[in-house]
């Protein structure tokens, strides 16, 4: 009996010792986890903007990390977006133009990284020469302040009109202390500005919203703006998240030789390169 005892025992202990044996760690039966999918969303406007974030978009991706592009219809959405964390950056703005919108919405947004200068200019239909522009004439310009004082600034420089000392960028037209010829200062929104050519007699603005009627800043503006690197058009996230690694990395793409091989053909005159 006792033989049987041992024996059944000893029948048993090999049994659950082979099992033991065939068992694989938990860990080993499971395959090699994939690694996540990062989606990153960035809001934006119009090209030069669209066109450098669909020439990242793959270099993204090879990356692990999905580039979600969002389309907005204004300059006031994608800074809405990006402080409710409905996208994770935006890349539509320059610098005093985000410092403006945190001072009224009190929100921490921040640069992230200058990708281009977007040569400011001043254009007419009318007029082929800046000195040809007549008393009283309609001068129209961006309506958010940051745009209004640059505006306001270039007319300066160039003696069209005379500013207040030291208001500069961000002055108003209180600033105004001078206006020999009486010209009439209109404000619009900034997606307006291209249509306001057929109505004003000079526009200002940038070469986004001139480039698409065939206008370029050396060859159509009356007068430009000099390099300012404060109106470089950024890359903008949240203070929460401007150090993360998927943003880091759009940095990384945003500023790499593809895209300045096409700011250097595609926008010669018209978008600088930035950065290094």
């Amino acid at each position: 009996m006792i033989k049987k005892i041992f024996s059944l025992v000893l029948f048993t202990l090999l049994v659950l010792t082979g099992c033991s044996g065939n068992e694989k760690p938990e860990t080993a039966q499971k395959p090699a986890e994939e690694i996540e999918e990062v989606t990153l969303e960035v809001a934006t406007l119009i090209p030069p903007m669209t066109d450098i974030l669909e020439i990242v978009k793959p270099l993204m991706k090879e990356e692990g990390i999905n580039l979600e592009i969002v389309v907005l219809g204004d300059n006031v959405q994608p800074n809405n977006a990006l402080a409710n964390k409905e996208v994770d950056a935006n890349f539509f703005q320059h610098i005093p133009y985000m410092e403006e919108y945190n001072k009224a919405n009190g929100s921490e947004l921040v640069l992230v990284k200058p990708i281009y200068h977007a040569v400011y200019g001043a254009y007419s239909k009318r007029f082929e020469s800046i000195d040809d522009l007549s008393e009283g004439a309609t001068i129209a310009i961006a309506n958010d302040p940051t745009n209004i004082g640059r505006s306001l600034d270039m007319l300066s420089d160039h003696g069209i009109i005379t500013l207040k000392e030291g208001s500069g960028i961000h002055a108003t037209q209180a600033d105004i202390v001078e206006n020999e010829k009486n010209y009439k200062f209109v404000e619009v929104d900034l997606l307006m500005l291209a249509r306001m050519l057929d109505d004003a007699d000079l526009v200002a603005m940038t070469p986004a919203y001139a480039a698409p009627l065939g206008l370029t800043p050396k060859k159509d503006a009356l007068l430009t703006e000099g390099m300012e690197s404060a109106f470089a058009i950024s890359l903008v996230a949240r203070a929460d998240n401007a150090d993360s690694k998927a943003i880091q990395l759009l940095v990384e793409k945003m500023t790499g030789p593809e895209v300045r091989k096409f700011l250097e053909e595609e926008y010669a005159e018209t978008a600088l390169p930035a950065f290094e």
